[in-house]
């Protein structure tokens, strides 16, 4: 059971922001000391990226592990064709298959709820980045769990290391091979004498 009445729960829910959380200051301020320069929630890109690197055509989204339902693993969306707007046995035992992750728990008041919540979010996700990516966007997701204290040093260098990477990937010259020229060596200029 909850502990906070349904207006206590209200004013906490209602505190949570999307941008300028702790976990995107964190990548800010990383990638900011690492040198790479971005915007921040582009509105004419799709699912408004929390940070865009035009240099380097690159979306990066800090999402956090609870919302976007980090290695949770949700059982199949029941057809909302043949369930009635009723809970029924059906949909109460498909949450209940529901496999948590170590920083992600799906609570158990209002677990429809929620799990409808978190599956709409991975599949708003997944859709945003495949139109990013037909845009020629790539897409990085820092989860909020890598931020950690003991693992942020090492998700921010992989992060500025895949960066670069792209970078040298998109901007590197192919070389084209080489075309001798085909005409008389003695019309050729000498450029000492023998």
């Amino acid at each position: 059971m909850d502990k906070l009445t349904p207006q206590q729960r209200h004013k906490n829910m209602a505190a949570i922001h999307s941008t300028g959380t702790r976990p995107e200051l964190i990548v800010r301020r990383g990638l900011w000391r690492r040198g790479f320069r971005y915007r921040l929630n582009h509105k004419g890109l799709p699912g408004h990226p929390d940070l865009v690197l035009r240099r380097y055509r690159t979306c990066i989204f800090v999402n956090g592990c609870f919302w976007h339902g980090h290695l949770v693993e949700l059982p199949p969306a029941p057809s909302t064709a043949s369930t009635p707007a009723h809970t029924t046995q059906a949909q109460t035992s498909a949450t209940a298959d529901i496999i948590n992750s170590a920083c992600c728990r799906i609570p158990t008041t209002n677990r429809d709820f929620w799990v409808a919540k978190i599956r709409r979010n991975k599949e708003r996700d997944r859709e945003e980045q495949r139109q990013l990516a037909a845009m020629g966007w790539h897409c990085i997701t820092v989860w909020e769990c890598e931020l950690t204290p003991k693992r942020r040093e090492e998700t921010l260098e992989s992060v500025a290391f895949t960066l670069n990477h792209i970078f040298l990937q998109d901007h590197s010259q192919h070389p084209r091979p080489y075309q001798p020229r085909e005409c008389d060596p003695a019309a050729m200029p000498m450029a000492a004498e023998e």
